[in-house]
């Protein structure tokens, strides 16, 4: 139904890889919010000068990199001398920089690799760069009714591969909402919803560690992760998605 795509304003808000299809087919950009960790890494990388193609966690990557002669992250925990590149935004930090790396995980990046598909611009939005996504797509003229942008929280899933909305992506989508705020279309009721997360979390970098997600990183020993994710404002590198990978915008 039409009504899913909330007609009739600028910025448009939903969860995950259903969200992300349904705003994908009517608004003119998207941007994608994986705070733990996939957008966030891909803006660490984008920003040492990396292009990131996304690319679903399934047993193909290694197989597509090697296609494309690009460098393939692996698992957090299988990070070893010889692959150094992972999720994890600590790790990309450190890794050797490479002209392309294919960067899978089943949120974010399935969302960003489904949404290639639709030919417009998917920007990877992250409490890093939100008000520089804002910027970027208001300075593009994204944000009307005509040309409304659709900003999708990607979750993280239950074992039963159902979504399980997580409290960093609604923190980080309402962030760069909050960017959007001013944009001429307006907000959608489900955006402004999203945005007025913020006025009860006021610090957010405290709610996202103390968040499930953050808490179970902190647990396995990636609580630099958290501590990268969580430095707000502090990059002006925008990565967009056009023919399937991320450059910077």
């Amino acid at each position: 139904m039409v009504l899913f795509a909330q007609p009739g304003s600028g910025a448009r808000f939903d969860w995950g890889l259903a969200g992300a299809a349904e705003l994908g087919r009517v608004c003119a950009a998207l941007v994608v919010v994986d705070v733990l960790s996939f957008t966030t890494s891909v803006e660490v990388a984008v920003s040492r000068g990396m292009r990131v193609h996304p690319f679903p966690w399934n047993d193909q990557a290694a197989e597509y990199a090697t296609r494309i002669g690009a460098a393939v992250a692996v698992g957090r925990d299988s990070v070893d001398d010889a692959h150094p590149w992972s999720l994890s935004p600590a790790a990309l930090r450190d890794a050797p920089v490479v002209p392309d790396l294919v960067l899978p995980s089943p949120n974010g990046s399935a969302i960003c690799a489904a949404a290639a598909t639709t030919g417009i611009p998917v920007v990877a939005g992250c409490l890093r760069n939100a008000p520089a996504v804002g910027r970027w797509l208001t300075e593009h003229g994204y944000g009307s009714v005509d040309a409304p942008v659709g900003v999708v929280a990607a979750g993280e899933r239950w074992p039963d591969l159902t979504l399980r909305p997580g409290v960093e992506d609604q923190l980080g989508a309402a962030v760069v909402l909050d960017a959007l705020a001013t944009v001429p279309g307006g907000l959608s009721v489900e955006a402004a919803v999203a945005l007025a997360a913020l006025a009860s979390m006021p610090d957010v970098p405290a709610a996202v560690r103390g968040c499930v997600s953050g808490r179970e990183l902190h647990e396995r020993g990636y609580s630099a992760d958290v501590e990268i994710a969580v430095e707000m404002d502090v990059s002006t590198v925008v990565p967009v998605l056009r023919n399937g990978v991320f450059t910077a915008g």
